[in-house]
């Protein structure tokens, strides 16, 4: 049995309530704020402390949670355990989803490593890669698996979610691969856009992307040749 069901029953819910896109993928910003918070041993918190932890303005902090239900208090703040109980709940933290990683270079290796994400309600139930020469090796606890064992552990462990560390020319396949044995969303790391079917849930992480765009902002920051190389046979002036 997989978890597909109770987390398209949770995604067709939170559409119902009309909760904006932007503001789901804000409620695990203030969900690492809170935990922030708690780890500081703070109980209350108000809403103006918790979206300056946010990096967001108040005002928009409030009309987020407001999509949640009533849970701050006026004059008071935010009960931090119980605003925290509500919003892993909303995201679906409050149960475990079964994570496999296909593809196990450096960023696969990184990400099997990180401790944080059984802390976070993912279990990591297989690392696969299409090198049968990497079968046995482990990292994070886990040991590379052969790509023909994943039907099979996406079956037997109920595995929803699928995280393509891949190169680009592989994406694609291990995408339809994943869909196939049931995964019904996939975080994709691999410099390449994959297509699939409607219904499957996809967040690409491209991080030449995000450097590109720091680089833009960079760029502007000091004087307008800082940081600015000729082309080749052009000499600077």
């Amino acid at each position: 049995m997989t978890h597909a069901p109770t987390q398209r029953m949770r995604t067709e819910a939170r559409q119902g309530r009309g909760i904006p896109e932007a503001t789901v993928a804000r409620l695990p910003v203030y969900l690492r704020a809170l935990t922030a918070s708690s780890d500081r041993g703070v109980s209350v918190a108000s809403s103006q402390d918790l979206a300056t932890a946010a990096g967001v303005n108040s005002a928009k902090l409030r009309k987020d949670l407001s999509y949640l239900g009533s849970y701050g208090t006026r004059g008071v703040g935010y009960d931090v355990e119980y605003l925290r109980y509500q919003i892993s709940r909303e995201l679906g933290l409050t149960q475990d989803w079964a994570v496999v990683i296909v593809g196990i270079g450096n960023l696969g290796q990184a990400l099997a490593n990180y401790a944080g994400f059984s802390t976070r309600g993912f279990r990591i139930m297989a690392l696969l890669d299409a090198d049968p020469a990497r079968e046995g090796e482990r990292f994070g606890g886990h040991e590379i698996r052969r790509m023909t064992d994943l039907e099979d552990i996406v079956g037997a462990h109920g595995v929803s979610i699928g995280v393509i560390t891949t190169p680009a020319a592989a994406a694609q396949g291990v995408a339809d691969r994943l869909v196939a044995a049931g995964v019904t969303s996939i975080l994709n790391f691999a410099p390449a856009v994959i297509s699939v079917a409607p219904g499957i849930d996809v967040r690409k992480v491209d991080l030449s992307i995000e450097l590109q765009i720091l680089a833009y902002h960079e760029q502007r920051k000091g004087p307008a040749t800082a940081g600015v190389t000729s082309p080749p046979g052009v000499e600077s002036a």
